[in-house]
């Protein structure tokens, strides 16, 4: 019996005996075909850009949205059934990679906000002249990094693949060429991910000395067996490991980068990193802290809830001061509304610190950020849509949308009742709901209240923006001599109110008309996307 168990044993774990007895590792070729194929479209794309003519190269970005779409579909048959790879071969059988349903579930939401981006991009690249091959490769690059990060099982495939989906969106950032603002964002994104990589590397490297592995089941074990004489290491690396994975998610006060770095990007781009950016950084935290360090449970929970509330602060207070006639006061809003979400969000993962239960508050973490990624793609579609290349997108350039494009100005108005969960955003409602419960059944009374009170201050300025949406444009009044300075001013003041908007392209409309039918879907039916992220348990 024992003589046939083994090999079975060693099978079911990614290793099969080869000739001679010797344990070599099988690959799962199906768990680890999303990131593999968004990787390989990646290369095709960077090759086909050096035979491509430039006028045929828009068909780059029809090429990477259909890979990202076919990666999305091969999660379909792992759905249901647990796979493991990469498999160690000794008696501890720790996978550095695991399809299971929390893995799978964020992965549906990098691919899907991935594949919604890059139909969001091909206008983009081609008003703002911006080189198709880069973009379409860095973007693919990035994808494939965030898409394996909740598959990964040790520390070291973590990191690896936080960086894969970091340092290709530093590019991004960057990549129009001689624009001041783009330059800037993407240094200070650089230098603040390089720091917080440098921090989160030395942690690593404190646990794996405390420890001895890098596989997460094997640290949530190690740790507290740790000798006695390493408790200090092992303590340090566990608070500099979740520092490092912090700063990914834009929590206060790591989130200095997220509001020059939105402005300064493609608003593609700065759509990608406010989902994308934000599911790899909260899937690699919800891991380290859930999965390798219950054991610090007692001190990264509170910790964690603090951040919460501090993040969630900022970020709505950082919005409410936005004003009108501001430049790029549109992107700007959606960016620091994105740090004040992001508070949201490390709620349920603060409470997973106090939960005897912390899958179901890691539930609760998921169904948000299924949310918050369909109906922010959408604001940020709207917004490329009315921003043409080369305005300072104000705020003010809203008002009266509704006369002038009614279907963009009433999909922009429901995707920001959703975010700020009202009806008929009753998915937001719904989603703040469940964030609101994992904090009391944690007994977080005070941090609910903290968050009660942050939803009251984001309503101020969803509903001040989506009111301008509605409100008619002024006009110029009469003015006492022609070509006078007063006349001269109010009309400009009425044509920057009520621009001339070009008619919107097929992948704009393709892709507010997708996420407003998901958030409609959503709204409609709440329950079915809590459950299914009620579902994703480790």
């Amino acid at each position: 019996m024992t003589a046939l168990t083994a090999p079975q044993d060693a099978h079911a774990h990614g290793v099969e005996l080869a000739a001679g007895g010797h344990l070599v590792q099988s690959i799962d070729w199906a768990a680890v075909a999303p990131p593999v194929i968004v990787a390989l479209a990646a290369l095709v794309v960077l090759v086909a850009d050096l035979f491509l003519a430039e006028r045929h190269k828009g068909l780059l970005g029809w090429l990477s949205a259909l890979a990202l779409g076919s990666a999305g579909l091969t999660l379909l048959p792992l759905i249901g059934d647990d796979r493991t790879t990469f498999c160690l071969t000794s008696a501890s059988r720790d996978c550095s990679y695991v399809a299971d349903t929390f893995a799978l579930t964020v992965q549906l939401l990098v691919l899907g906000g991935a594949f919604v981006t890059a139909l969001l991009s091909i206008t983009a690249v081609r008003q703002e002249q911006l080189p198709a091959g880069e973009f379409w490769f860095l973007l693919l690059s990035s994808a494939s990094g965030a898409a394996l990060l909740p598959a990964s099982r040790d520390l070291a495939t973590l990191v690896v693949a936080l960086e894969v989906a970091s340092l290709p969106a530093f590019a991004l950032v960057g990549l129009r060429r001689g624009e001041r603002l783009s330059s800037e964002a993407a240094l200070k994104f650089f230098l603040s991910s390089v720091t917080a990589t440098a921090v989160m590397l030395l942690g690593v490297s404190f646990v794996y000395a405390a420890t001895g592995s890098m596989h997460l089941g094997t640290v949530a074990q190690a740790l507290p067996e740790a000798d006695s004489r390493l408790s200090t290491l092992a303590a340090t690396g566990v608070a500099l490991t979740l520092v490092g994975f912090a700063f990914k998610t834009a929590a206060a006060p790591f989130h200095f980068w997220v509001p020059d770095t939105y402005v300064g990007a493609p608003v593609p781009v700065a759509a990608y990193l406010s989902v994308i950016g934000k599911a790899a950084g909260f899937s690699g935290l919800i891991l380290v802290a859930v999965r390798a360090f219950p054991s610090y449970a007692d001190a990264w929970g509170p910790a964690l809830a603090v951040l919460a509330a501090l993040t969630m602060s900022v970020g709505n207070l950082g919005a409410l001061r936005q004003r009108a006639d501001r430049a790029h006061g549109a992107v700007r809003l959606l960016a620091w509304s994105s740090v004040g979400q992001a508070g949201y969000l490390l709620v349920p993962i603060a409470a997973a610190g106090y939960a005897d239960e912390p899958d179901r508050a890691v539930g609760a973490t998921l169904a948000y950020a299924l949310m918050y990624a369909v109906v922010n793609l959408g604001a940020f579609a709207v917004v490329a849509a009315v921003q043409p290349h080369g305005s300072d997108g104000r705020l003010a350039d809203y008002r009266g949308l509704a006369r002038t494009h009614p279907l963009a100005a009433a999909a922009l108005a429901f995707f920001l009742l959703c975010l700020a969960g009202l009806p008929p955003g009753v998915v937001g409602l719904f989603a703040k709901v469940t964030v609101f419960q994992a904090a009391v059944d944690a007994g977080l009374g005070w941090l609910a209240v903290v968050m009660a009170l942050n939803v009251v201050i984001a309503l101020v300025y969803y509903l001040t923006w989506t009111a301008l949406l509605f409100r008619p444009v002024a006009a110029a009044p009469a003015a006492e001599a022609p070509g006078g300075v007063a006349a001269g001013v109010a009309a400009g003041q009425a044509a920057a109110a009520a621009p001339a908007l070009p008619r919107l392209s097929l992948p704009l409309t393709v892709t507010v008309a997708l996420t407003g039918a998901l958030a409609l879907a959503a709204s409609g039916a709440p329950q079915l996307v809590l459950r299914f992220a009620g579902t994703a348990l480790f």
